[in-house]
């Protein structure tokens, strides 16, 4: 059955400023999760709204530590997903301002929204499942603020966060196999199909056609764990996100709005955080780098690029595009200029129709002028990112 919202349903409602939920969300939800154990009745119901169940077969016995790194980070995302998508569904209910909508639409969302919600729990609590199978601690839930504010705007934020998740778990998938923890690929294959289906449905309330790219995207973990903590995570919340040996990067701003199909220079800014203080209570952003990465690498603002070292910017870093599944494109910075701890620049965006730009793009701030082989090639030497930027 093909459903769609009708462009009358949605024109004229993504331009209020006005925040729907004032107060960070927080758990738990009504029908107890994240604290659903597994069996249960509260389990049961949750799969019944998920049309399907959590995975029964038998785990594999052992997994490298890599891996449950990943399963951490999973889980970190998922949680993220459902508390976006409760809120969500939540002022669709109550017609909260900027998301009302009339009759059968509504009707089509929130079956839709009943169903994803459901479906995001049942990928939390397995992915944290998992984590304690193999010997770790749960990932609690952090607080979180959402910057939509209308249902278009909501929309969007969904499709867009769930193109990078579809990129991300492209990255789980070959680390995975790189560890030879085999036994976990079917899983995560089934969550990359299932999050497609819903960026699909998406794209089709924006009116746009389902499938967005040949070959999607791809990211990697650091890329998205940072993009969390910066969007949509309250700083200083998250109870045990330490857990989770991923870097988070320092924020890279898209100033260029309204990016349209065609080759252009974009432009960006970061900020420099003074010494030993980057205004972030989170452990991950401290200047020590995960496991796997060496003490000179720039997964992190390192001292070495503080505003007081006269850095020459458009020498030192580079401006790096990765999208579809092509290898990343590094291009120079232009007219930097430096306000403060601020630096503003501009980049080429070398749109090409079929070959470069359309879907999800992933920019990053990268240290030297490359080349970079692949997207962790690219991860490994970022200074600041991810800017995501969508087309078609």
């Amino acid at each position: 059955m093909r459903s769609s919202i009708s462009l009358a349903s949605l024109a004229g409602l993504s331009c209020l400023s006005s925040v729907v939920s004032a107060a960070p969300f927080s758990f738990p939800l009504s029908d107890g999760f994240p604290n659903i154990q597994n069996p249960s009745q509260q389990l049961n119901a949750i799969q019944e709204k998920a049309h399907g169940s959590i995975p029964n077969g038998t785990p594999p016995p052992s997994i490298k530590n890599d891996t449950l790194t990943s399963l951490r980070f999973i889980a970190f995302n998922e949680i993220a997903e459902v508390a976006f998508f409760s809120e969500f569904k939540n002022n669709v209910t109550s017609n909260a301002k900027g998301f009302e909508i009339q009759g059968k639409d509504r009707d089509t969302l929130l079956a839709a929204l009943d169903a994803i919600l459901a479906q995001e729990e049942l990928h939390a609590i397995n992915a944290n499942g998992a984590v304690a199978k193999f010997g770790g601690q749960a990932i609690q839930p952090c607080k979180y603020n959402f910057p939509v504010n209308s249902l278009n705007e909501a929309i969007g934020f969904a499709s867009t966060a769930t193109d990078l998740v579809l990129g991300t778990l492209q990255d789980v998938e070959s680390l995975l196999g790189t560890a030879g923890d085999l036994g976990l690929l079917r899983g995560v294959a089934s969550v990359i199909g299932q999050e497609g289906e819903q960026n699909g449905f998406y794209r089709t309330l924006l009116h746009k056609i389902p499938s967005e790219l040949p070959f999607l995207t791809t990211s990697t973990r650091e890329f998205a764990f940072s993009a969390l903590n910066q969007l949509v995570v309250v700083p200083g919340s998250c109870p045990n996100s330490k857990d989770i040996t991923l870097p988070i990067f320092q924020p890279l701003t898209v100033e260029t709005k309204n990016i349209e199909a065609k080759s252009q220079n974009l432009k960006f800014s970061f900020t420099i955080p003074d010494n030993n203080n980057n205004n972030n209570n989170d452990s991950n952003y401290k200047s020590t780098p995960p496991p796997g990465y060496k003490s000179d690498s720039p997964d992190y603002m390192n001292k070495n690029y503080r505003r007081s070292d006269n850095t020459d910017y458009s020498s030192a870093f580079s401006l790096t595009y990765i999208n579809q599944q092509n290898t990343p494109v590094v291009q120079k910075l232009q007219n930097v200029q430096v306000d403060g701890n601020t630096i503003h620049f501009e980049a080429l965006f070398p749109f090409d129709q079929g070959k470069f730009g359309n879907g999800l793009t992933i920019a990053a701030l990268t240290k030297g002028a490359g080349p970079f082989a692949n997207a962790p090639e690219v991860a490994k030497n970022t200074i600041a990112g991810p800017g995501l930027i969508i087309i078609n």
